[in-house]
């Protein structure tokens, strides 16, 4: 029997064994489904925290997101636009640029046709060796208003030296303001009268440019033609030749002082190396004077040796000359001398007896001369 106590009245009482295990059970069924149930209801809300957290922080993450992506829709529609303002001031600037362009082309061009058609006009009022002259001189009036007062220490006149039967028309050349020249140009000016029976070519004075460039010692050559004016490569500006002729070019006239300033500010460029060159030559004078002076002293030294050579070799001859005759005046005495001793031993051999041998008359003459010297 098992004794049980009413939790709320304290009445004491009594249960067998099975009432027991059974009241047990229900117990255990009854705080067990509480226990599951307390359990279940914690498990829920738990979870439910959990999912209300956990889509709080997505919702907060997913306004962030979105904030991104509406700072990023904004940064790109501020950078589209800001490219589309670049675009449209690229546009713009392009437009002008062409427009000046055009306009600056367009009046180049009219300057161009304007000056044509003042040396056709000037061509038609002069001979063709004025037309020349009047070529040079108008090269030489633009060098001196534009290019001399920022060339100083430029030189352009006249090639009024003839080398080997010819010269060029006009030599320029220029320095840097410690003397080093950097760029030197022969020119030839070529024109010639519309009205004139036999057309040149430039192609005609391209070889002799390039000769007189040589002896004058400059880097480049340039043709100022007039020559084919209806040909379009020659007036579509300067016409490289150097597949022809090492630095050379034909130009018209007005494209005179842009070449030379083009020019100029290349050769420029290798200063440094052309003063480094100088430098190199100012330290090899002393070694290149010697080399010089050791070089006349041995072509000197050899022209002596030689002549002293050709000296001895006749010195020589001679010697063996006066011995060849020494030994002729030798055998000749040598023959002397064994026709002397020759000649001695017939006198020495020559007796009375021999002399008057077959001679009666001789006989007797030294027979009475021998007994008158033993009578005395």
């Amino acid at each position: 029997m098992k004794e049980l106590k009413c939790p709320h009245c304290g009445n004491v009482f009594t249960v067998d064994e099975n009432d027991y295990a059974a009241l047990l059970n229900q117990v255990k069924n009854s705080e067990f489904e509480h226990e599951l149930s307390r359990r279940l209801h914690e498990i829920e809300q738990n979870q439910q925290a959990k999912m209300a957290a956990q889509l709080q922080t997505e919702k907060v993450q997913n306004q962030l997101q979105l904030q991104q992506l509406q700072a990023q829709i904004q940064q790109l529609q501020a950078q589209n636009q800001q490219a589309e303002q670049q675009k449209q001031l690229a546009v713009m600037e392009v437009r002008q640029k062409a427009t000046e362009s055009y306009m600056r082309l367009d009046a180049q061009l009219k300057a161009a046709q304007e000056q044509v058609q003042y040396y056709k006009d000037l061509k038609l009022r002069q001979s063709t060796k004025m037309v020349g002259e009047t070529l040079e001189i108008h090269c030489s009036t633009l060098f001196n208003q534009m290019l001399r007062p920022v060339m100083p220490h430029a030189y352009f006149e006249k090639d009024n030296e003839v080398v080997q039967g010819t010269k060029g028309d006009f030599v320029f050349r220029d320095k840097s303001e410690d003397g080093i020249e950097y760029v030197s140009i022969m020119f030839e000016m070529k024109n010639e009268n519309d009205d004139t029976a036999s057309k040149h070519k430039n192609e005609d004075f391209l070889a002799k440019l390039d000769a007189d460039r040589k002896k004058k010692n400059c880097e480049y050559a340039v043709l100022v033609s007039m020559l084919e004016p209806d040909s379009e490569l020659y007036n579509g500006g300067i016409v490289d030749m150097s597949h022809r002729f090492e630095k050379m070019y034909v130009i018209r006239p007005q494209f005179f002082i842009p070449l030379i300033t083009l020019l100029c500010q290349a050769n420029k460029k290798s200063l440094d190396a052309r003063r480094e060159l100088a430098q190199v030559k100012e330290q090899q004078v002393d070694v290149t004077e010697f080399e010089d002076k050791l070089a006349a002293f041995q072509d000197a030294f050899g022209k002596h040796v030689l002549s002293a050579h050709k000296n001895y070799e006749e010195a020589i001859k001679q010697i063996d000359t006066s011995i060849r005759n020494l030994e002729k005046v030798k055998e000749a005495l040598t023959t002397s001398a064994n026709q002397l001793r020759l000649a001695n031993n017939n006198a020495m051999d020559l007796t009375v007896k021999k002399l008057t041998y077959g001679n009666p008359t001789m006989k007797a003459l030294f027979e009475e001369a021998k007994q008158k010297k033993n009578e005395e």
